[in-house]
């Protein structure tokens, strides 16, 4: 606390800032010195609030230890001075009995005859107020159901007692209702009672949080899977990372655990990782322990208990660690319960959870399912299986010979054998063969450069490809294989050239002179190296045909596709006289993409469509997913959707034959999920793009990964499917990279922004403005891009103001302003101005015309300058949309006058709508208003119904019936109370 309040009043507004804060420990420890700052004061009603305050931190904030000596205090100020109490803080007081007898409820050191005196204490302190007793009994079902002993009385004694004032909140009720079926047994009678407070139409400070997590098994045993996910995603945002819903996060991660979500679970758990440190509350601590060690007895169970985990600070777990250290502890906390209740409840639920068989092999809880095996990243990934998988060599001779043949044919299981030698090579006991037919270690040393430059380039890590072959090039120089030199120098040509456009000015045009003079090295490597086998040489005619058809690429010239088909006829020819079929498959596909770019789309289809029969006769099979996908991409641009879904279709499912990376699968997937969204398919889209995402950030291609993860989280949110929208990025925020701030600091904000709209969707307006208040002040630092900071900060500033903090809002409007001076965003801007005169009109009526008059003001120069710069917005005219809501603000303030000129200006602005006209929407709604304020507020409804039955008229004349249906439903009613 920077300032210790000096005046009561200073001491109240802290209270209420503090209020503000979350719960935890910056909230707890301020309350503690506002405590002591009005223990200065004399006045008993401050202290009295300061330690309301610090009960209620204490209690929300998970330390159960301390709420009952903070209520002590206020008893004894309430005995001695109970004047002071009015009926707010009287009836606070009472309440807050419960919360101590939870509280001690949660403590096995205290004795269980201890607990019976304070609901003793509780009874007899509300009936000499007399109050009610039902908030009694409840407590005395709370212990019983604790205890595990005779709940059934205590339960109805409870239950059929009429509610009272001081009655816990109905959805806090209703959970303990159905907790008591599902203790019976009674699934479907648990969920019934459930059903308001799992629909949201009974909520508070812990429900429905509470009673989601408890339900989740029940919903899946019940066969209501869909329902299950939907409130686990929900439910899970509701309670992370808080300490006094310690338990209720055990149980999503318990929920994980028995649905094949294992991956998930241990991503949750990192993301709670603070709560083995921060719950105080054993009772909170045992329920959270439980559902971790359900989670982790599953992962061990499946074979990765050697997975790293986030378990208790001060050292590092893996899972088979953390397990078994979490056992112990959880044991021992149900043990001292058991003992504390002379019963054996607490020891005989948690072995019930953690013996609890899997409920579902498998369950898509997120856009972003992963598997254990996805986590071991560690451990070498095995290859899928293949059509034409070969055994697998038996000697290190064979490996080195088999890797090599593979490599001359470009078969997707080379890479995995190359990475096998690569490990078997950097062994300090590594012994070459000396074996004639693998040659010296020099040669192995030369290839492994070689395929390391290979996946370099496949990553675009140019620079790296081109060093790396340069290397192998000498390599093999020393080992006497000038072919394979000269082939490896000719990569390294190809890689220089590609990485010429960074940081150049004019990069297409150096890159393509680049690929220029790279294609003369490769023909003069060509012609100066001899000996060439004709493997070799087939690579050598293919590495330049790629550079001319990557020049014509890069270049878009006319000029550049006529060189290219001369080198790929010589390249087919060739591969084709000497059997090399993966070379003809390549070039056949570098002659339809040549075609392509020269804009000739039907000769293209031509080629791949031979090519795709080629190889279903003579193979290779793993081209085949290639050419159907360069077919579909083709279709595509013939806009023939149709024949493109169905080639990418066929695509990924023969690219499941084959390593991903080989095939492209990837971009497979993106592809198949354009073709969706232009077919109408938004939802198998969204599948494709978090597959071709996923699959983009195994392989390393991390911005590509997370520019698809973007679209599919912005889809995700168009199709209002919110909460997996915010469950995807909420992971993708825990990735490392995020986490470690190496992520393109754009990119990530986009993400953030996407997440902040989701939040808005999902009705949580307070992170919604957190995140997006966050993210204004970081894109202030954008000097090279205002006008992305113009549209974050407008969008703070409305959501600051639907939170009713008009101050920030005017100043997040004002950076919003300043940077749409420098880049203009008049669209965005006047949303934004017009929206706040909405909220602060609405919020605050007449009180608040002045304050939403300015905004439109300036909205009125936005528009102003918006036409002068002679910008169309993409939406809703500016001009008609300000008055719209000049009408609008002025009838919340009451001047219906004011309201009715605005709106007919709105009306005359439109004009009125033709029989196609997209605006005819906008013009019955303004219609619409004027009539409801000149006939309902003004009470002229001989002109309301006037105007309403010509503009339905209209309306219907035109065919816009559905646009009609609102001014017949308002003409009626002023027609019913005329």
């Amino acid at each position: 606390m920077p300032t210790a309040p000096q005046t009561t009043d200073e001491l109240l507004r802290a209270l209420q800032e503090n209020d503000r804060r979350p719960y935890g420990r910056t909230r707890t420890v301020t309350a503690e010195e506002l405590v002591e700052v009005a223990e200065q004061f004399a006045e008993p009603v401050p202290l009295i609030q300061a330690l309301l305050e610090l009960q209620e931190a204490y209690t929300y904030g998970s330390e159960p230890r301390k709420s009952p000596v903070v209520f002590a205090r206020l008893l004894t100020l309430f005995d001695e001075q109970p004047d002071v109490f009015d009926e707010r803080l009287r009836h606070t007081l009472f309440w807050r009995f419960k919360w101590v007898a939870n509280a001690l409820l949660a403590l096995p050191e205290i004795p269980l005859a201890s607990l019976r005196q304070w609901q003793s204490e509780m009874r007899d302190r509300y009936e000499k107020a007399d109050l009610g007793l039902q908030p009694y009994y409840g407590q005395a079902y709370q212990l019983a159901a604790h205890t595990g002993e005779d709940t059934a009385l205590a339960f109805e004694l409870w239950a059929g007692r009429p509610r009272t004032r001081l009655s816990d909140c109905e959805a806090c009720e209703i959970c303990e209702r159905a907790l008591y079926h599902l203790g019976a047994g009674d699934d479907e009678r648990a969920l019934r009672v459930w059903e308001p407070v799992l629909a949201g139409k009974d909520s508070c400070q812990e429900e429905p949080a509470r009673s989601v997590s408890h339900a989740l098994l029940p919903l899946l045993r019940s066969g209501a899977v869909e329902r299950a996910v939907e409130l686990h995603l929900a439910g899970y945002r509701a309670c992370r990372r808080n300490p006094s819903m310690a338990g209720e996060v055990g149980r999503h991660l318990e929920f994980c655990a028995l649905t094949g979500n294992e991956a998930r679970g241990l991503e949750l758990l990192a993301e709670n990782r603070g709560l083995f440190e921060e719950v105080d509350s054993p009772r909170d601590t045992l329920d959270f322990l439980t559902g971790v060690e359900v989670l982790l007895r599953r992962v061990e169970r499946l074979g990765h208990g050697e997975l790293p985990a986030v378990g208790h600070p001060g050292r590092t777990w893996t899972v088979a660690g953390l397990r078994a250290e979490v056992a112990v502890r959880a044991d021992e906390l149900a043990a001292r319960f058991d003992a504390r209740n002379g019963t054996s409840a607490h020891g005989d639920r948690r072995r019930a959870r953690i013996e609890a068989a899997p409920l579902l092999d498998t369950l898509e809880l997120t856009l972003r399912p992963r598997s254990l095996d996805d986590l071991a990243t560690a451990l070498p990934a095995a290859a899928p299986a293949t059509r034409t998988t070969a055994r697998a060599p038996e000697s290190l001779s064979e490996l080195i010979l088999r890797a090599r043949a593979l490599d001359d044919q470009g078969h997707p299981e080379a890479p995995a054998l190359w990475a096998r030698l690569r490990g078997l090579t950097s062994a300090d006991d590594y012994v070459h063969p000396d074996d004639p037919a693998v040659g010296p270690l020099v040669l192995l040393r030369a290839d492994l450069l070689d395929e390391e430059a290979n996946r370099a380039g496949d990553k675009d890590e140019f620079a790296t490809a081109e060093s790396r072959y340069e290397e192998a090039a000498g390599l093999y120089d020393a080992a006497g294989a000038p072919g394979q030199a000269a082939l490896a120098r000719a990569c390294a040509l190809l890689a220089a050239a590609e990485g010429v456009s960074e940081g150049v000015d004019d990069g297409a045009g150096a890159k393509a002179a680049a690929l220029t003079a790279a294609h003369a090295s490769m023909v003069a490597l060509h012609e100066e190296t001899p000996g060439l086998t004709p493997v070799h040489e087939a690579r050598l005619l293919r590495l330049r045909a790629t550079a001319l058809g990557l020049r014509l690429q890069t270049s878009g010239s006319e000029e550049h596709a006529a060189p290219v088909f001369p080198e790929v006829d010589l390249l087919v020819d060739f591969a084709t006289r000497h059997g090399i079929a993966g070379q003809v498959s390549g070039g056949l596909l570098l002659r339809a993409g040549t075609h392509a770019l020269a804009g000739d789309l039907p000769t293209a289809v031509t080629t791949v469509d031979e090519l795709v029969g080629r190889l279903r006769e003579d193979g290779p099979a793993w081209h085949l997913p290639r050419a159907l996908g360069l077919r579909g991409r083709l279709q595509i641009g013939l806009r023939d959707a149709e024949a493109a879904h169905a080639s990418l279709s066929e695509a990924v499912r023969l690219a499941a034959d084959w390593p991903a990376r080989a095939v492209d699968t990837s971009r497979l997937h993106g592809d198949l999920a354009e073709v969706c969204m232009r077919l109408g398919r938004p939802e198998a889209a969204l599948r494709h793009l978090t597959r071709s995402a996923e699959l983009d950030l195994r392989h390393g291609s991390r911005t590509e990964a997370y520019c698809t993860y973007s679209n599919a989280a912005q889809l995700s949110l168009d199709l209002g499917r919110v909460e997996d929208c915010i469950a995807l990025l909420d992971s993708l925020m825990a990735e490392p990279d995020v986490v470690a701030g190496e992520l393109d600091d754009r990119l990530l904000a986009q993400l953030r922004l996407i997440r902040a709209r989701a939040l808005h969707a999902g009705e949580d307006l307070k992170a919604a403005t957190a995140e997006l208040v966050a993210l204004a002040a970081q894109s202030a630092g954008w000097d090279d891009d205002p006008g992305s900071h113009a549209m974050i900060a407008a969008e703070a500033a409305v959501l600051l103001g639907e939170s009713g903090e008009f101050g920030p809002a005017r100043e997040a409007l004002g950076q919003a302003l300043a940077a749409h001076a420098r880049a203009p965003r008049h669209e965005q801007l006047s949303n934004c101005l017009r929206e706040l005169a909405r909220l602060r009109a609405q919020q605050s009526g007449a009180e608040g015309l002045a304050d939403a008059l300015a905004f439109l003001a300036d909205a009125g120069r936005i528009a102003d300058e918006a036409r002068e710069a002679e910008y169309e917005a993409r939406g809703r005219s500016l001009d008609s949309a300000l008055a719209y809501e000049y009408g609008r603000v002025n009838a919340y303030a009451g001047e219906y006058e004011a309201a009715l000129a605005a709106l007919e200006k709105a009306i005359t602005l439109l004009g009125e709508p033709g029989p196609k006209d997209e605006r005819a929407g906008e013009w019955a709604e303004c219609v619409r208003f004027a009539g409801a304020v000149e006939g309902v507020y003004l009470e002229r409804v001989s002109p309301a119904l006037a105007r309403l039955d010509a503009a339905t008229a209209l309306l219907t004349a035109d065919g816009h019936t559905a646009e009609a249906e609102p001014l017949n439903a308002l003409a009626s009613r002023l027609r019913d109370e005329a």
